[in-house]
């Protein structure tokens, strides 16, 4: 454009100034295209791109030229002053869209002020009172195509300035912005629940504060953390579970954390009273075995009548790290929809319920909202319900629990529609919680209530808030309850008469006395989806398994994963893999580990199991080792021969994951605590990655069914191994797992060679019961020429805890027995081998939990003339395996024997960060391990003769 065409243009009404006046006719004509100018129709045909976001310049340039043409070509002669009134109108209603949320009376309290701003003061666009009586064109807002200024102000007012807000400019799909927007503003304008629905909303908050008074009065001074303040979440959560009723859904699962929960299971799920306050007074069922959990931590589930048959809800199990819950709930919905074939979510819906602190500062928050879009990780969209009690966690300030506007600010990064309401006008949340779950139906994506209200006790009833919160305490011990208020409200309306206001809350208090089920709640029916997990119950790990495949089995399961379709292209050294891979199908190298692996998972999604594989880089293995997808060079679809087994297999999913570990893992545990007939795997990229998802291992896995009898077949996998990489990528701190372990909760197991790897993953599945299993996996070990198997140990071998003495020594002349784990055997192996040691043995312990301590014992019996046992690992002294099973070892031996440790000293790393030093420790350990013996005692003394006749 030409600077004298810049400067005319720059002079109209229609410039780019005036952005919001032309995106606002554009998103008129994306709505109703016979509503603009023909001739404005005719360019935006030009520009329009299938109803999605597009570059603004186009448009601007299209009204250029329109400006610039003669004032006689000019439609209808409308004056500039008229055009700029117009758009200056456009821009008010865009500026409120956009910031209006400001101004909205949330908080209950009245102690948050709305903020006003300069753009949301007419006087700031060059309006006023002067224009009141003109008629513009509003672009749809408020349900007419023009009206007087008055009016649009007033609308304005009604909409934004009210108890609800939305925040949906941060949302760049044009189609959803534009219908958010519609919807809202209609809900906002005018809408209202039918007089049938405010009652049932009545009753509902008369059970909400019911429940919290009765526990108050009956059981003073217990924690029960209270929902008082934010009662209007119990009909929010109701009306949702019958809007997902009605509209065929067949489960929803519930995450939350203390806040509400008890509230939440007696009013929504239909918990009996009674068995809540047999909780309360710490009834002990022996028989249980199991050492259970606080009672706000607890689950339930339930089916509930709805307009459309009956839904089942359940509510997640939850420890006290709060968000934590967040991603397993999604993965048992996950589950949940792939047991339907659902790959849209359309039968089973998440909700999440966070505090307001916790939303805005856990990082496992902002990790579950980067999945939810994800291929392997998306459930559809999870409606989010932040219950905002404006002092987060304790009694801090809001400026020191995040540094947004918003305790929901996190969200805006996935562009989730933020609804913000006051949980003081109840008919608002109902509203905005159908809004919410429209959205979610229609776009599959999360959506977020930001319920904002206060909590009328501290963190628990025994905390004193009025010391850190004077103010807004003088105001809470004042203000009226949500129920009083709303009660008040629909007196005054004619919906109910006064009295039947305190009919309610006399017989919901019965119900309580009498101990009867007080929610819409018709018991545990169940379906044809439900889960029988009884058959899990009797556990026996001494069992034997059977694990191997018939010979036949090997060879056709080997010629499908070998299979590579005609013009798919390999990397080269992909190409060679396949290529040894077909080599070891025929029995002419032995197996290495990617080999046995894949087919392990071969033989189980044709015996009825499907398998799921996540990780940051499971598809071809970090170690370049296991090459489930095979990519094609030529950039086709990828080819994933574990799909393509037999014609009537089960399902294998592999995923390259997010870069995270708390939330993934999360996830997994979630998913395989739903589906005990999938294999569930989550693999680190590095052992020592696990270490971010600490809070799951140790509040789920390791301790999931002890609190609360959840069985769960999840396995770990975690590169482990010493090879000088450092500190960071040595260790997957196997002494962590060691020292969670008790009651036979999970194995914790390290395999040394492929066939092992073989038969421990086929004996997750096979074996009767469901636990963790967590496995310290190999990475030098993966190209080991000794760390091998033939093909037969297919069909013939199976999972073996401790593997004994491989080479030909003498049992009666061994004085030593080295017992190790992992890769540091092949190292002493060498070692015994070049020195030719033939009175020490060593053996591998390759389960360290549950302990083969009969297995272990008979061993020491099987050598006459032994002297010394050494546990001999790579890890420091203070971390390993060695101070968790030292008493294992030690159980079993007589007075002639002596126990000894083998390995590097204590230290605060987990491992030496110079390769030299850390060769120098590797060498040290194993001479160590081995310098015991007769003959290294022998050649020891031999070479210092050799060295004093020197």
């Amino acid at each position: 454009m030409s600077k004298s065409l810049q400067e005319r243009y720059a002079t109209t009404p229609l410039s780019g100034g005036n952005a919001p006046y032309v995106e606002a006719l554009y998103e008129q004509y994306l709505e109703d295209p016979d509503s603009v100018d023909p001739g404005l129709r005719r360019w935006f045909d030009g520009i329009a791109d299938g109803g999605t976001e597009i570059p603004r310049g186009p448009i601007e340039q299209a009204f250029a030229a329109r400006a610039l043409k003669p004032r006689a070509a000019a439609s209808s002669g409308v004056s500039d002053q008229v055009l700029d009134k117009q758009a200056a109108v456009l821009r008010l209603i865009e500026a409120y869209r956009l910031r209006g949320h400001r101004m909205a009376k949330l908080d209950p309290l009245g102690l948050v002020e709305p903020q006003p701003l300069p753009e949301l003061d007419p006087a700031f666009h060059g309006l006023g009172d002067a224009d009141n009586d003109t008629v513009f064109a509003t672009a749809g807002f408020g349900g007419a195509e023009r009206l007087k200024f008055r009016d649009i102000r007033a609308r304005l007012a009604q909409v934004y300035t009210g108890t609800i807000a939305a925040e949906l400019g941060h949302i760049t799909d044009t189609e959803e912005r534009l219908w958010l927007q519609r919807r809202f503003e209609a809900a906002a304008a005018g809408g209202r629940l039918e007089a049938a629905e405010r009652r049932h909303v009545l009753e509902r908050l008369t059970g909400a504060e019911g429940i919290e008074r009765y526990l108050h009065t009956r059981y003073v001074g217990q924690k029960r953390f209270s929902l008082e303040g934010g009662e209007s979440m119990i009909p929010l959560l109701g009306d949702v579970i019958q809007q997902a009723g009605a509209r065929g859904m067949e489960e929803v699962v519930i995450g939350m954390a203390h806040r509400g929960r008890l509230n939440v299971l007696v009013n929504v799920l239909g918990k009996p009273p009674k068995d809540l306050f047999s909780e309360f007074e710490g009834a002990y069922d022996p028989m249980q075995r199991r050492s259970g959990d606080v009672k706000y931590h607890l689950g339930f589930s339930s089916d509930i009548s709805t307009p459309g048959g009956n839904i089942h809800v359940a509510l997640s199990f939850n420890p006290s790290h709060l968000e934590i819950v967040n991603p397993v709930v999604t993965g048992s919905v996950r589950a949940r929809q792939d047991r339907r074939g659902d790959p849209i979510g359309a039968t089973v819906l998440p909700i999440l319920i966070h505090g307001d602190a916790a939303f805005a500062g856990q990082g496992v928050v902002m990790e579950t909202l980067q999945m939810s879009q994800t291929r392997g990780f998306a459930t559809g969209g999870t409606l989010h319900v932040i219950c905002n009690n404006q002092v987060g966690f304790t009694t801090s300030h809001p400026q020191d629990a995040r540094s947004t506007p918003y305790c929901s600010d996190v969200a805006k990064m996935i562009e989730a529609p933020i609804f913000h309401v006051n949980g003081d006008d109840p008919d608002a949340v109902g509203l905005i919680g159908r809004l919410a779950f429209d959205y979610r139906m229609k776009y599959r994506k999360d959506v977020v209530i930001d319920l904002v209200c206060y909590r009328r006790h501290g963190h628990n009833e025994a905390d004193e808030p009025a010391a850190t919160q004077p103010t807004m305490y003088s105001v809470v011990r004042n203000h009226p309850t949500t129920r009083k208020l709303y009660a008040d409200r629909l007196a005054a309306d004619g919906v109910i008469k006064e009295e039947e206001a305190q009919q309610m809350v006399d017989a919901y208090r019965q119900g309580l006395d009498e101990g009867r089920v007080v929610s819409a709640s018709v018991g545990f029916v169940g379906n044809k989806f439900t889960v029988d997990w009884t058959r899990f119950d009797e556990v026996n790990f001494s069992q034997p398994v059977r694990t191997r495949i018939t010979p036949q089995q090997v060879r056709d399961f080997a010629t499908a994963i070998t299979h590579v379709p005609e013009g798919h292209k390999l990397h080269p050294r992909v190409e060679r893999i396949m290529a040894d891979r077909g080599r070891m199908a025929a029995g002419e190298i032995p197996m290495d580990w990617g080999f046995a692996e894949t087919m392990a998972y071969a033989s189980l999604v044709t015996e009825g199991y499907d398998v799921r594989i996540t990780g940051q880089d499971s598809g071809r293995g970090t170690f370049f080792h296991r090459h489930a997808v095979l990519h094609d060079q030529a950039g086709r679809d990828p080819w994933i021969p574990l799909k393509h087994v037999t014609d009537d297999q089960k399902s294998f999913t592999v995923i390259d994951s997010l870069l995270s570990e708390e939330a993934v893992l999360g996830f997994e545990y979630g998913y395989a605590t739903t589906n005990p007939d999938t294999l569930v795997i989550w693999e680190a990229q590095f052992g020592d990655f696990v270490n971010g998802a600490q809070v799951v291992i140790d509040q789920f896995i390791s301790s999931g069914e002890t609190k609360w009898g959840r069985y769960c077949g999840l396995m770990l996998f975690l590169p482990h191994g010493y090879e000088g990489q450092g500190p960071e990528h040595s260790s997957a701190r196997l002494e962590r797992f060691l020292q969670l372990c008790a009651e036979h909760n999970m194995s914790v197991v390290v395999p040394s060679n492929p066939a092992q790897m073989f038969h421990l993953i086929r004996r997750q599945m096979v074996r009767p019961f469901r636990k963790p299993t967590v496995v310290m996996t190999p990475k030098s070990l993966l190209r080991h020429k000794l760390s091998v198997s033939p093909l037969d140990t297919l069909s013939e071998g199976r999972f073996l805890r401790i593997i004994p003495e491989v080479d030909d020594i003498a049992p009666e002349a061994v004085s030593r027995l080295v017992l190790c784990s992992g890769k540091v055997y092949y190292d002493l192996l060498e070692a015994r081998r070049e020195q030719g040691i033939d009175d020490v043995a060593i053996v591998r312990v390759e389960q360290l939990y549950p302990f083969p301590i009969r297995r272990y014992a008979a061993l020491i019996e099987e050598f006459p003339a032994l002297e010394d046992v050494v546990w001999c690992q790579e890890e420091p002294q203070n971390q390993g395996a060695w101070y968790q099973i030292r008493h294992r070892l030690q159980e079993p031996l007589h007075a002639k024997h002596q126990l000894f440790y083998a390995g590097r000293k204590g230290a605060a790393a987990p491992a030496a960060g110079y390769y030299g030093l850390h060769q120098q420790q590797q060498q040290a350990l194993v001479e160590t391990a081995l310098s015991g013996s007769r003959t290294a005692r022998q050649k020891a003394t031999s070479n210092k003769a050799t060295r004093k006749k020197a």
